[in-house]
């Protein structure tokens, strides 16, 4: 099969974010301008650097309250500041209940039910319990091509890893098991793992 976006897929649902699988989540806390915290879900998201280190996150839709775009986005406009807060399997449902179109005034910590702590660096709450978080400093937020997408670009200013994670002096991604983002409904755990030499080392 092959078809063009512009013409349409012809199929029940849309098979882009099915390819490009499994994608990491990237659990964003924002504060506003007025103190009220925000958190949601984005697997439109990923490391783009190591020196600095830097990470990246889209948001690609709107809300009524929120103008051209969502919480997340608005809250880092007004500050500069957003936390990456990782997402193990344990967490599943309580992620998935924060990835709703919440009012603007809702605390999605409260709503879920997800203890929260002080970053270190930056205005703004962390997931507690996370296997990591990331304390980002705003970079540039770039507008993409079609409505309400923006692509958010953070240096990587504080790092939080929990403890129990670390494993020889490694963080063990299999001692929380990511959750990761495929397409439609579907979600995937990173249970297992393999390691592979460069050519020449």
């Amino acid at each position: 099969m092959f078809y063009r976006p512009a013409d349409g897929h012809g199929l029940p649902h849309n098979p882009f974010n099915a390819i490009v699988t499994p994608r990491p989540i990237g659990w964003i806390s924002t504060r506003g301008a007025d103190g009220s915290d925000n958190l949601a879900p984005y697997s439109f998201f990923n490391a783009v650097a190591y020196v600095p280190p830097q990470v990246m996150f889209a948001s690609t839709s709107a809300k009524e309250d929120r103008g051209d775009t969502k919480d997340s986005v608005a809250n880092i406009r007004e500050t500069g500041v957003f936390c990456v807060n990782i997402v193990e399997y344990a967490m599943r449902d309580a992620m998935n209940q924060t990835s709703g179109p919440w009012p603007r005034e809702t605390d999605e910590f409260a709503l879920a039910g997800i203890d929260r702590a002080d970053c270190e660096t930056i205005q703004c709450s962390r997931v507690a319990g996370a296997p990591a978080a990331l304390e980002c400093r705003l970079t540039r937020i770039v507008q993409l091509e079609g409505a309400a997408n923006f692509a958010v670009f953070g240096e990587v200013i504080g790092v939080h890893m929990r403890d129990d994670c670390l494993k020889d002096g490694e963080f063990d991604v299999l001692s929380f098991n990511p959750l990761t983002r495929m397409g439609y409904r579907d979600y995937s755990v990173i249970r297992e793992k393999f390691s592979l030499k460069r050519p020449g080392e």
